[in-house]
C-alpha cells in the first residue's frame, strides 16, 4: 500500500512539473514582450524532425534554427501572422501544429467529424435492427399462456384505495 501511494505521489509530481523547453539562453531576446511572442509562435510550429513536438520543446538542430528564424523575423518588426506566413511559404502547412482551415486542408478538418457522425449513425442502425430482430425472434404466447399471465398480473396489483 505504501509503495502504491509513493508511486502515485511521484506520478503526480512529474505531471505537475513545468514542461522542459529547449530554448537555449543565447536564443532569448532582450525584449520580454518579443520573447513572449516568440515563445507563443514556437508553440504553434512543428519540429520537422520530431514531427509531434513544437519547436519550443524540441532539441533538434532544425528546431533551433526555426526558433532563431522566428526571433529574427520578430526583431525585424514582422507581426505574428507575417512570421507564420513566411514559414508556411517556406515549409508548407506541415510546419503548423494546427493547420489552417483552407481548401488544401479541408479533408484534414472535416474527415474526423464525418467519420464520427457516420459511426454514430451505423451504431444507431445496428441497435435498431437488433431490437427488431429480437422482437421477431421472441416466441408468441398461446391463448392459455396469455390468460395465465393476465391472471398473474391482476393478482399482483394492490387493491384500489378508497
Amino acid at each position: 500500500m505504501r509503495r502504491r501511494l509513493s508511486s502515485i505521489a511521484l506520478a503526480l509530481l512529474l505531471m505537475s512539473a513545468p514542461a522542459a523547453h529547449a530554448v537555449q539562453p543565447d536564443e532569448i531576446m532582450s525584449d520580454p514582450a518579443k520573447e513572449s511572442r516568440a515563445r507563443e509562435l514556437s508553440r504553434e510550429l512543428r519540429c520537422m524532425v520530431c514531427q509531434n513536438q513544437s519547436i519550443d520543446d524540441s532539441d533538434a538542430p532544425l528546431a533551433r534554427d526555426l526558433r532563431l528564424l522566428v526571433r529574427e523575423r520578430l526583431a525585424a518588426g514582422d507581426s505574428d501572422n507575417q512570421v507564420l506566413d513566411f514559414l508556411v511559404a517556406r515549409y508548407g502547412q506541415f510546419v503548423l501544429l494546427k493547420p489552417r482551415f483552407e481548401r488544401q486542408t479541408l479533408l484534414l478538418w472535416l474527415l474526423p467529424p464525418v467519420l464520427l457522425l457516420g459511426g454514430g449513425f451505423a451504431l444507431w442502425l445496428q441497435v435498431r435492427r437488433r431490437g427488431r430482430r429480437d422482437a421477431e425472434a421472441m416466441p408468441k404466447l398461446t391463448a392459455e399462456e396469455e390468460a395465465r399471465l393476465t391472471a398473474l398480473l391482476a393478482a399482483d396489483k394492490p387493491p384500489p384505495a378508497a
